[in-house]
């Protein structure tokens, strides 16, 4: 499995990045080893924290997909008060345990650390902040479900934690749910559309990222099962 992050799309104000499971964003206390800003280097700027330049929002160290990065201190400025608008368009793809009762729904619940183990997040955990997560029902299989949820809210681990807190955590996840399932080593969770309105240019910009090859398997298997 490749840690290389693939560059989707750059301009002279930002960046959308594909990044692949197993690479952090920034560092972190605890963490060695690569991270997305060690591998961009010169192509991110802006935010004031010299650990984690151009960085507006973040996707879990086991998580893929698209992410969107700034290239100048202004462009960190304006995207990061669109993701606090809500004006940035965030999809991903995840395969959940068992068969959520209605194909399309809100889960409305708010996120905070886990009092019992701090690494996580739990619906009406300490210091918790609202956070909101749509979802449709893309494919229902015999003990799972191919969803795709839509973030309202960036909270820490939100799909991750949401979906585990109906009943449903999401195939292979070691944290919320069941690990190696269909033989996973990560959660399944992609981070496969994003969208936004360019904050210079005022182009309507739409990016798509399809499923890894391990999460393409680990999706057959479980189209298989039984």
């Amino acid at each position: 499995m490749t840690t290389e992050p693939r560059i989707v799309h750059a301009d002279e104000w930002l960046a959308v990045i594909d990044k692949p499971a197993g690479l952090i964003v920034h560092a972190a206390p605890g963490h060695r080893g690569p991270t997305l800003v060690d591998a961009l280097d010169d192509l991110l700027a802006g935010g004031g924290d010299p650990k984690r330049p151009g960085i507006v929002h973040r996707l879990d160290k086991d998580t893929s997909g698209l992410m969107l990065v700034a290239r100048t201190e202004e462009a960190h400025r304006l995207l990061a008060e669109q993701i606090k608008a809500r004006q940035v368009r965030r999809a991903y793809l995840a395969l959940v345990e068992g068969h959520p009762r209605s194909r399309t729904g809100v889960i409305d619940a708010p996120l905070g650390r886990d009092y019992r183990a701090p690494e996580r997040r739990a619906v009406g955990g300490r210091a918790a902040r609202a956070a909101r997560t749509h979802f449709t029902v893309l494919e229902l299989l015999l003990e799972d479900a191919l969803v795709e949820a839509r973030l309202e809210t960036g909270r820490t681990h939100q799909v991750r934690a949401h979906f585990a807190a109906i009943g449903h955590p999401l195939a292979g996840d070691p944290r919320y749910g069941h690990p190696r399932r269909h033989g996973l080593d990560r959660q399944f969770l992609h981070s496969a559309r994003l969208g936004l309105r360019h904050p210079f240019t005022g182009q309507e910009l739409e990016f798509r990222s399809a499923l890894p090859p391990d999460l393409e398997l680990a999706l057959r298997r479980a189209q298989e099962s039984g």
